[in-house]
């Protein structure tokens, strides 16, 4: 929206100044959405050319069914692993982790994740949310609700001055 616009239809500037500053967050929290929804765009494209070529890699190993046997059981592994990767980066994501390297290296027994029937990991909700509820969670996860600047020493007097005035 272009101030111009507003001004063309005979609003007050301090009304156009009010729209601009509304309209100017909504792009804002826009902007945020589109980033997470790119990453994990990003994510999910670079797991299915993993995957892609892991089979064209399938498709041209030759030899006998136990080695072809034990290939699949290793990319089956694999594959296991980017899910359960990408669905908890899904999560901390999800729950505004500022840095998703920090808060995942928190996280307990990341080596033993299941994934659920809805392609969650089993307990990582649980996890996220003691790591929220803790003392330092300022320092993990993003605010929802932006908090009032506090301003310090603003009335302090000096009992100097004070006395000089009688």
């Amino acid at each position: 929206m272009k101030r111009k616009y507003l001004e063309d239809l005979g609003l007050d500037k301090e009304v156009i100044d009010k729209i601009m500053e509304e309209n100017g967050r909504d792009i804002e929290a826009a902007k945020g959405e589109l980033e997470a929804i790119t990453k994990e765009r990003d994510s999910l494209k670079t797991t299915v050319s993993d995957r892609d070529k892991q089979l064209e890699d399938l498709k041209k190993s030759t030899g006998d069914a136990q080695k072809l046997k034990a290939t699949i059981e290793q990319l089956q592994a694999d594959n296991k692993k980017i899910g359960i990767d990408a669905a908890i980066e899904k999560a901390l994501t999800g729950a505004k982790a500022k840095n998703l390297t920090a808060v995942k290296a928190l996280l307990k027994d990341l080596d033993k994740a299941e994934l659920a029937d809805d392609g969650t990991v089993k307990g990582l909700e649980d996890q996220i949310k003691a790591l929220q509820k803790a003392d330092d969670s300022k320092f993990l996860f993003a605010d929802d609700k932006p908090g009032k600047p506090q301003i310090k020493g603003g009335r302090r007097r000096c009992k100097h001055l004070s006395l000089l005035a009688y």
